[in-house]
């Protein structure tokens, strides 16, 4: 693994900069949708098809005004100098929520840039770095699996309680420690 420092940290934005669960929720509830069926982490086309709710209903019930950054995420965003956002969200939404928050990625690219679920290769191409100079940090292993298909260090967003690190992974336990991963430091 290359630990020399990142020239850009890329983040999926829910579950791992924002706390978006009681967003997420309160739509799939006012959509009709038993709290006991939410799951989270998935593509959003996906998720509605198999709750049989259409994509445009639980857009119009989805406040993204409602979402809050993990604790500690303000503050390393302010230590970290370049920094993206590749995120299934829905590009109605998504940059409302950065918005809300006062947040300026240097890019961000959200589910209408992919042909399918998210795919770091626009990210890079848009931040014009190659893969092995960033870091990507999720919490899914679908985010796990796009930072492998391109070859670029992955972080676990540890900081999420659902996170299901696998052994021998890098996992961040709080927000800080992506700070010391971009500066080429291994966390554990």
């Amino acid at each position: 693994m290359d630990l020399r420092p990142a020239a850009a940290v890329v983040f999926d934005l829910d579950g791992t900069l924002v706390d978006s669960d009681a967003a997420l929720d309160a739509a799939w509830v006012a959509c009709g949708v038993a709290p006991e069926d939410i799951t989270h982490g998935h593509v959003l086309a996906a998720e509605c098809a198999r709750l049989g709710v259409a994509v445009e209903d639980y857009l119009a019930a989805y406040d993204p005004t409602a979402v809050v950054a993990f604790p500690g995420v303000e503050e390393m965003l302010a230590e970290i100098g370049r920094w993206a956002v590749c995120s299934n969200k829905r590009a109605e939404v998504g940059p409302r929520e950065l918005d809300a928050l006062g947040w300026r990625p240097e890019v961000a690219l959200f589910a209408d840039a992919f042909a399918g679920p998210k795919e770091l290769p626009p990210v890079l191409d848009a931040l014009g770095l190659d893969a092995e100079t960033v870091v990507f940090v999720g919490d899914t292993d679908h985010d796990r699996r796009a930072a492998d298909a391109v070859g670029c260090r992955f972080v676990w967003a540890g900081w999420n309680p659902r996170v299901g690190e696998h052994p021998g992974d890098e996992v961040a336990a709080e927000p800080a420690d992506v700070v010391r991963a971009a500066r080429g430091q291994l966390l554990g």
